[in-house]
């Protein structure tokens, strides 16, 4: 049996809007999810006994079994028990260079890495819809992260529509390390705030979800507009992580004032996103920002937008 090494990219939103609660207590979304080159590493091996064992340098990254990686190797290990009596267990080394906690679906990438990694080593042929179904069940990112590009994402968020992916424009992301926000809490707190604004009639909901695909931004996307696409960058989560983290909202208003094409707080934040027209445009802009917060628990990344998901090197 071969080990493999997957590359794991991480996401940003492009657009992110609440739309109503659902049925099962999660939230009705439409979202415009991106893929970016910054990834981890996640390598797989046979190790000879039953046993699945993670393995990562990061002192953030949980250990088994609240690790989503792990979860990921357990569901297959439980959807396949006869496969996996046969070939038994193996381990996980996740080279984390994503960053922990930081709204760009670190965790979901590498489970979706894992699963994409136990089919080629089992040998079991699942289609990419197959492996996205079962994706579903352990968080509404990892489908996505399976295929990656750039989607609309609809439900809570596990429904896929890939469309064309915008220009390959360089992305400036930014983080404090010593902040971190709580996704529940993000939701929680829109909708103890802005309940009173969902819509509850299935036909609007579904009305609404239908626009998004001929909405300005994907109109801007398809057209490889990209002075536009960073004009209409959403996401209705700022709403309540700005006002609550100062900190978040300050170094968002210093991208802005930096010249960039476009800046948003990427899903439940804490990390902030700025799109760059080139290298030289995204390294003169952390250097402004850099400038403005010379604070040291802020870090910084330069890559760019990805057509990737999930691949193997």
């Amino acid at each position: 049996m071969r080990s493999y090494c997957l590359i794991a990219p991480a996401k940003i939103n492009l657009y992110l809007e609440i739309i109503g609660s659902r049925p099962d207590g999660f939230h009705e979304l439409v979202m415009l999810l991106q893929s970016i080159e910054l990834s981890d590493r996640v390598y797989l091996h046979a190790n000879g006994i039953d046993d699945i064992r993670i393995h990562c340098q990061h002192p953030e990254v949980p250990s088994q079994p609240t690790n989503l990686a792990y979860k990921a190797a357990k569901l297959m290990a439980d959807q396949f028990p006869d496969i996996f009596a046969n070939y038994g267990g193996m381990e996980i080394t996740i080279d984390k260079r994503i960053p922990v906690a930081a709204g760009l679906a670190g965790g979901s990438t590498d489970a979706a890495a894992v699963l994409v990694g136990i089919n080629l080593m089992w040998q079991l042929g699942l289609t990419q819809p197959e492996l996205q179904e079962l994706a579903a069940l352990l968080g509404s990112d990892v489908p996505f992260c399976i295929s990656g590009g750039t989607a609309i994402a609809t439900g809570r968020g596990e429904q896929l529509d890939a469309i064309n992916s915008p220009p390959s424009l360089f992305v400036v992301l930014a983080k404090y390390r010593n902040i971190s926000v709580s996704t529940a809490w993000a939701y929680q707190t829109y909708r103890q705030k802005f309940g009173h604004e969902y819509i509850i009639d299935p036909d609007v909901i579904r009305s609404r979800i239908i626009e998004i695909h001929s909405s300005p931004l994907v109109n801007a996307i398809s057209h490889k507009h990209s002075a536009k696409i960073g004009q209409l960058l959403h996401n209705d989560l700022e709403r309540v992580v700005l006002p609550a983290y100062p900190q978040v909202e300050q170094l968002r208003n210093a991208f802005a004032d930096a010249g960039v094409l476009g800046t948003m707080m990427s899903g439940s934040g804490p990390t902030v996103f700025a799109l760059c027209e080139s290298e030289t445009h995204a390294q003169e802009v952390k250097r402004k920002v850099r400038s403005v917060i010379p604070d040291f628990e802020l870090k910084f990344w330069i890559t760019r937008l990805s057509s990737a998901g999930i691949s193997v090197t």
